[in-house]
């Protein structure tokens, strides 16, 4: 007899502002939990997006996602700080690290959530609910900040339940609660069900998960679609078979992907997107000192089709610029203009140390050591990149960003080819979040 499954969803209260609180709080400075604060945009030009804020903030209406000069103006006194990933990528490695000590498998879901696998493991920990708490309190007494815990039977309800009243705390989800915790919320607070979902099944009368679980199939066919109405109503009944996947620890590739809080309409939002995701995600490969060879493009529609291309580079590389026009011409192929949920990249086929130079340096003597330039056009016969200029701006980048967090410095230049890239996934003529991972 197969035993039940014991999963945990842990996922941190408002991550990046309780990070940046801790570190201040540890130099005798203000707390930012308790204050209206905020982290995202530029606190001197208030540009940019919230992507975190606290409690108090949250009471002035201030909401994630939203341009700064808008919180300001819900908010006058609200306190504005700059993105640290550095400081992210150390707590989240933290907290993960805990995470390990209890769990055989740990999938890291995002930068502040991961799921455990505690399945089989009742004759160390008899008590799932005690086991949680003491995951949650040994986070905050050894590391400053907050977790909720969520526990379940599966991932889905996992998530679920962590996302139920915050901060601090531990629920559960088993399947007999699914129909007293689950149903009466919105139908968009269902994992997977974005914005226009919600709003195509509010139109059809849908309006709780509970009556999303118990529709006429055939009704939410017609609504969603075949393939995406059998997956929310399994997920609405709270069904999930996904298994937690732990990854090994020596990274065999990188990745980074965003399911967006609004769906991705425009050229420009989708260049601005993955311009962010592989300038990120190409820091991360630097920083473990590896280099690719294969960089992959991935999509996901309103209907949950996910596509990707990919492409096999003539040599490896972790130049942001070659990676980031790779990735354009992939989203060229991809795209058909319709709204995107979800955008990522990916860089496999890796190689570290004496491997990777040695066929950087086979690739200098036998060519010129310049990257072609799509931007450029072929009209032009394209144009050319220097590499180790290059490599300087990605070094001199990467220091900036250790010294003074990500947001110190950003990719204007880059930003214009992008768009040019995107106009043409999107079939316009021209000759739109890291939660990194």
């Amino acid at each position: 007899m197969a035993q039940e499954r014991l999963i945990f969803h842990i996922d941190v209260n408002s991550a990046f502002l309780s990070w940046e609180a801790v570190r201040r709080v540890r130099r005798g400075d203000e707390d930012l939990r308790l204050i209206p604060s905020a982290v995202g945009g530029d606190p001197k030009s208030r540009r940019g997006i919230i992507v975190a804020k606290s409690i108090p903030a949250k009471k002035f209406g201030v909401t994630t996602g939203e341009p700064v000069s808008m919180a300001l103006k819900k908010c006058p006194q609200l306190v504005l700080v700059k993105s640290d990933f550095r400081l992210y990528s150390k707590c989240s490695k933290a907290f993960k690290d805990i995470c390990r000590e209890y769990a055989p498998a740990v999938e890291e879901f995002s930068i502040d959530e991961c799921f455990l696998d505690l399945t089989g493991t009742s004759q160390i920990y008899p008590d799932p609910i005690a086991l949680a708490y003491e995951i949650k309190d040994k986070i905050r007494d050894e590391l400053g900040f907050t977790v909720n815990v969520g526990v379940a039977r599966n991932k889905l309800c996992a998530k679920m339940a962590s996302d139920f009243e915050k901060p601090d705390r531990v629920h559960t989800l088993f399947p007999e609660e699914v129909k007293e915790k689950m149903w009466p919320l919105p139908v968009r607070d269902l994992l997977f069900v974005g914005k226009k979902s919600a709003e195509r099944l509010n139109g059809g009368g849908i309006h709780t998960i509970g009556d999303l679980a118990q529709a006429d199939p055939r009704y939410l066919r017609s609504l969603l679609g075949e393939k995406m109405s059998e997956q929310a109503r399994a997920y609405a009944n709270g069904i999930d078979e996904s298994p937690v996947r732990p990854e090994p620890e020596v990274a065999k590739g990188f990745s980074n992907e965003v399911t967006l809080e609004d769906d991705v309409t425009t050229p420009e939002a989708a260049a601005t997107i993955l311009l962010e995701l592989a300038d990120h995600v190409t820091a991360r490969m630097r920083r473990d000192g590896a280099k690719a060879q294969c960089v992959a493009v991935s999509v996901r529609y309103l209907d949950f089709k996910t596509r990707s291309h990919q492409r096999r580079l003539d040599a490896p590389t972790d130049i942001s610029r070659e990676v980031y026009e790779t990735a354009g011409e992939l989203l060229t192929e991809l795209w058909n203009g319709e709204p995107l949920r979800l955008m990522g990249v990916a860089l496999t086929q890796l190689t570290r140390g004496e491997d990777s130079a040695g066929q950087d340096e086979q690739l200098s003597f036998f060519g010129d050591g310049l990257l072609r330039d799509p931007a450029a056009g072929a009209e032009s016969g394209g144009g050319k990149i220097d590499r180790e200029k290059e490599r300087k701006l990605d070094a001199a980048m990467d220091e900036l960003r250790d010294r003074f967090g990500s947001g110190a410095v950003r990719r204007g230049g880059a930003m214009a080819m992008g768009i040019r890239v995107a106009r043409k996934a999107s079939g316009q003529s021209d000759a739109e979040r890291d939660e990194f991972s």
